[in-house]
This record gives C-alpha cells, sequence and structure tokens, in this order.
C-alpha cells in the first residue's frame, strides 16, 4: 500500500509526528501504528527507506511526499 493510501488512516498525532520528524528515525510505537495501516512492509514497498536492526527510515521519496503535505502542496496524485 502506498503512503498516500495509509496516510488518511493515521491518527492525527501521528501524522504530525511524522510531519515534525520528517526524516527521522521512526520509532517502533509509530512504526506499528504504520504497519497496522498499511501492512507489513516487503523489499518492493515504496514508502521503506534504509533499514537496519533497531532504526528504521522512510524512503526518500515518502519523506518528500510527507513535506509535500506538510506545506499544503498538492500531490501528484491530486
Amino acid at each position: 500500500m502506498d503512503i498516500e493510501n495509509w496516510w488518511p488512516l493515521l491518527d492525527s498525532s501521528t501524522q504530525k509526528w511524522l510531519i515534525n520528524n520528517n526524516g527521522d528515525v521512526v520509532p517502533s510505537s509509530t512504526l506499528s501504528q504504520i504497519i497496522a495501516q498499511a501492512g507489513h512492509p516487503t523489499a518492493d514497498t515504496s514508502w521503506v527507506g534504509s533499514n537496519v536492526p533497531e532504526e528504521f527510515y522512510l524512503s526518500d521519496e515518502a519523506t518528500d511526499w510527507i513535506e509535500k503535505i506538510a506545506n499544503d502542496e498538492p500531490s501528484v496524485s491530486e
């Protein structure tokens, strides 16, 4: 599932955290909320960035998308 699909399913506090901390390590509690809406990420999931033990990052594509949302810019799908 793409970020455009699961983003509106997140609660507002999670969205706010992702906007305010865009590009940072995603805490496990936030990742759990994303997975609850988007399903477990696979190797070809577009919103998955670098993944090392104990750290999860969103992809550059997802980070850029969130930045557009934060700046009230229309997304590609709009």
